[in-house]
């Protein structure tokens, strides 16, 4: 455990990928964390938190990992390999080719290093064989990293059938340990798995070199171990009892997606990781922590209860909180409700008046209107008695069979809103939950008083009794982790909080996160912002996460600034934010009274009018809700020698350090609902 994880410190938040050494080639790699960390205790900066850094193979997104082990070869400076000499004319055509750009092209810079990666481990096939013999040191490093051998088979396989999912593959899905060992020996391919050891080898020294220079100057390095695994993942295909992939994990509904988001990967089975004393995930904590001084645990509050919506539909729309005490069949006839009622409740009943105005808005008329009706009747729905209602086809299972439905667009587009248009949702025989937006169905909206105060009886005590629960789960499962390593934990708590996070966390002695434009007082008139000096000493204070826009975006496009103007006590700030502006409000933050204020590195560079990008919707991390090749690809705007030039940002940066707490509130305000 480093010593300064007891003092109040300064931080800072930057993709490795996003730094610019004075030998990276067009993308950060692992030695320049030491080229920063010489710049970030210049600053006086005492905590360098950094995203993901698993391999994802072609997929830009550090929380989409192929495994929970493996290091990206997109860090990998080939340079510094003994085995490069000799390849420094085609290193030097890499970085002319992609040193320049803004943004660095991820892809193409991946595809790059692979294939020279490739041509290096050809002409020292040999060498790196006889470097993995019994007793050689390649051989010694995978015995010690067992992990190498299921990631070695993957990835090979993974490349032979075309980089598609495992679930797509011809052979080997969902393989016996004994057979990912018995094709890890197979002789025919021993080359191809070592060549994944050898890069992984290679990067193991190179991010361990990094890490202990940051522990000798006294800076924290924090990692990112992101909850879940992408369904497409080693740790999926070798481990698959670990998961539950009939259930995809997401986030319920929420102000800025409406429908929820699924993320595609599949939830744990908790009970099979309990029975092998967690061993997946004691062993990731072990590897972590041979590089991390503390870590970031995403999405904290998926180990109390993850939002999980069937593999049918793709929104997650209706989803429901695994794990959840069930509203059943008996609870709801014992509150007064029959089984029509039920129905009435949990399935979608569509007046086909609707399905007509719908097609009419989608511009149907006549023949057109008539022929296309009759066609949503016939392939969709099926009508109840001689009523003008309908309910769905016993075989639409969900969204996704609606979206194959050869119909106008206006008429999946209205299916796609009925569907979700239920109170209940049934995901056991007899066993239902309540949507999210139950309260906007067409059931409840048909309830009289009395339904209305029974049926709310029965969800506020559903809620209680699933309330402990999760607790109980959280509770657990956060112990095995912070009992099982002695780096610091610092949770990302954000999202709809149930009460027992902040409790569990707090006993647990885990950090929480505080963002300030969603710290406030929601329930509260006018929505004020928490005072700083209520902010919990156990916290990570922060102004902007990868997945919002910087503090400069912020300001400009989205604050309200007369209010948070008023709250830090600066009313006369510009709407255009200048170095003056940044400085004042930085001061303001790094005042909170949490352990650690962490800015993203942007955040800091606009101390300096020098490091100012014309737009700032370009210096976003990500845009969540969006693939494209704009995500994830941020760069540092100028090298970091550039940067360490620039004696004003330094000092700026250096003051945020002085800054004194706020005074402390005699009772911190607990954690509001963030958004």
């Amino acid at each position: 455990m480093s010593s300064n994880q007891d003092k109040r410190l300064i931080g800072t938040v930057v993709p490795v990928g996003a730094l610019r050494g004075s030998r990276s080639i067009g993308v950060g790699e692992f030695p320049d964390l030491i080229e920063f960390g010489e710049l970030c205790k210049t600053m006086g900066i005492g905590l360098i938190q950094i995203l993901p850094v698993n391999d994802t193979g072609y997929e830009s997104s550090p929380y989409g990992a192929l495994t929970a082990f493996a290091l990206h070869p997109l860090y990998l400076r080939i340079g510094d390999m003994p085995e490069a000499e000799g390849f420094s004319r085609k290193l030097a055509e890499i970085r002319e080719t992609f040193e320049g750009e803004a943004r660095f092209p991820y892809g193409a810079i991946i595809r790059a290093k692979i294939t020279m990666l490739r041509d290096i481990y050809r002409e020292h096939e040999r060498f790196v064989a006889e470097r993995a013999e019994s007793g050689g040191p390649l051989g010694r490093w995978i015995e010690e990293n067992q992990w190498v051998k299921e990631y070695a088979v993957y990835r090979r396989l993974k490349e032979a059938h075309g980089e598609k999912s495992w679930k797509e593959w011809i052979s080997h899905r969902e393989p016996e340990k004994q057979e990912i060992e018995s094709l890890w020996n197979d002789r025919s391919v021993r080359g191809e798995h070592l060549f994944w050891a050898w890069v992984q080898e290679a990067l193991d020294a190179q991010f361990g070199a990094a890490s202990a220079r940051l522990r000798d100057a006294g800076i924290i390095l924090e990692g990112d171990l992101p909850i879940l695994m992408n369904e497409d993942s080693c740790d999926v295909w070798a481990h698959g009892g670990y998961f539950n992939s009939g259930l995809s994990a997401g986030a319920p509904p929420d102000m800025y997606s409406p429908k929820g988001q699924n993320w595609g990967f599949p939830i744990y089975n908790w009970e099979a990781h309990e029975k092998d004393d967690y061993a997946w995930w004691r062993q990731r904590l072990a590897v972590a922590a041979k590089y991390y001084h503390a870590y970031r645990i995403d999405h904290v509050l998926g180990f109390f209860r993850i939002w999980a919506s069937r593999r049918e539909d793709n929104s997650a729309m209706l989803g429901r909180y695994v794990p959840s005490l069930p509203l059943t069949d008996k609870a709801l006839k014992a509150g007064g409700f029959d089984e029509a009622r039920i129905r009435w409740f949990s399935r979608p009943h569509i007046p086909g008046s609707e399905v007509w105005e719908s097609l009419k808005t989608g511009g149907l008329d006549g023949a057109d209107l008539a022929s296309e009706a009759e066609r949503v009747f016939r392939q969709a729905l099926d009508r109840i008695g001689g009523e003008d209602l309908w309910l769905f086809k016993d075989d639409i299972a969900g969204e996704k069979a609606i979206e194959r439905l050869p119909l106008h667009q206006s008429a999946r587009a209205y299916l796609l809103g009925a569907w979700g248009n239920r109170l209940l949702v049934e995901y056991g025989k007899g066993t239902y939950t309540p949507t999210w937006h139950y309260k906007d169905s067409r059931a409840y909206g048909s309830l009289n008083d009395g339904e209305r105060e029974a049926l709310e009886a029965l969800l506020e005590k559903q809620r209680r009794d699933s309330e402990k629960d999760w607790e109980k789960q959280g509770k657990k499962l956060l112990t095995v982790l912070t009992r099982s390593s002695s780096m610091l934990p610092c949770a990302e708590d954000l999202g709809a909080v149930p009460a027992c996070v902040p409790k569990t966390l707090k006993k647990l002695s885990v950090f929480g996160l505080r963002v300030v434009r969603w710290f406030r007082l929601w329930a509260e008139e006018g929505q004020p912002y928490v005072p700083f000096g209520e902010y919990p000493e156990l916290s990570v204070c922060t102004p902007a996460v990868h997945d919002s826009s910087t503090l400069r975006e912020w300001w400009e496009e989205e604050a309200d600034r007369q209010g948070f103007t008023d709250f830090i006590g600066e009313p006369s700030l510009p709407p255009v934010y200048n170095p003056g502006t940044a400085q004042k409000i930085l001061k303001k933050i790094a005042s909170a009274a949490s352990r650690f204020r962490v800015f993203q590195i942007q955040d800091l560079l606009h101390l300096s009018p020098r490091w100012y990008a014309a737009d700032p919707a370009s210096e976003r991390i990500n845009v969540p809700g969006t693939s494209n090749e704009f995500n994830w690809t941020y760069r540092l705007p100028a090298k970091i020698s550039e940067i360490a030039k620039d004696g004003e940002l330094i000092q700026k940066v250096r003051d945020l350090g002085t800054v004194k707490g706020a005074p402390r509130a005699k009772k911190p305000a607990s954690q509001p609902p963030a958004v």
